[in-house]
């Protein structure tokens, strides 16, 4: 059944806003839109633990979403706190390789999921969508791996004293 956070037009809209599809045109949205599905969970729900298979794509529509690891003799580590509008697990999308982090529902939350198959289907069929959607891949990781990169050395830093 489809309510206001989750009919078409609605995720037409948070995936518009979203990268990696924030570059796409409405007819694209569409069909990712397609492919895409809602789940609802409650705070401290883990979504998935470091070294899992990544099988899909998070974007939060509502609530906050949790993203981190286990540091030794430090404990948890919070890498990102994600809320509306961001999304995480794309390598997942890319590669199926196993999660780099934890993640684990801070608010309970509702996310739009993207698989790695139907993913994997819609640019084999979809050309075009597939050059924009993985530019922009390439932008979001980057920049995540850098913010990644930087916390770790003051991490690393902090670690000696």
């Amino acid at each position: 059944m489809e309510n206001a956070t989750t009919g078409p037009d609605s995720l037409v809209e948070v995936l518009s806003r979203t990268p990696p599809f924030r570059t796409l045109n409405e007819e694209s949205l569409r069909k990712v839109a397609g492919i895409a599905k809602t789940e609802q969970h409650p705070a401290g729900h883990r979504l998935f633990s470091l070294g899992d298979a990544g099988d899909r794509l998070y974007i939060v529509m509502e609530g906050k979403v949790r993203v981190g690891r286990d540091i030794a003799g430090l404990g948890e580590e919070a890498l990102a706190m994600m809320g509306p509008g961001t999304s995480f697990g794309e390598l997942s999308l890319i590669d199926a390789g196993p999660r780099s982090a934890d993640a684990i529902v801070h608010e309970s939350c509702t996310l739009l999921s993207i698989s790695h198959r139907a993913f994997e289907e819609l640019l084999l069929l979809n050309q075009q969508i597939a050059c924009e959607i993985l530019w922009e891949f390439c932008r979001v990781l980057a920049g995540r791996l850098r913010e990644t990169d930087d916390k770790f050395a003051m991490l690393e830093f902090a670690a000696k004293f």
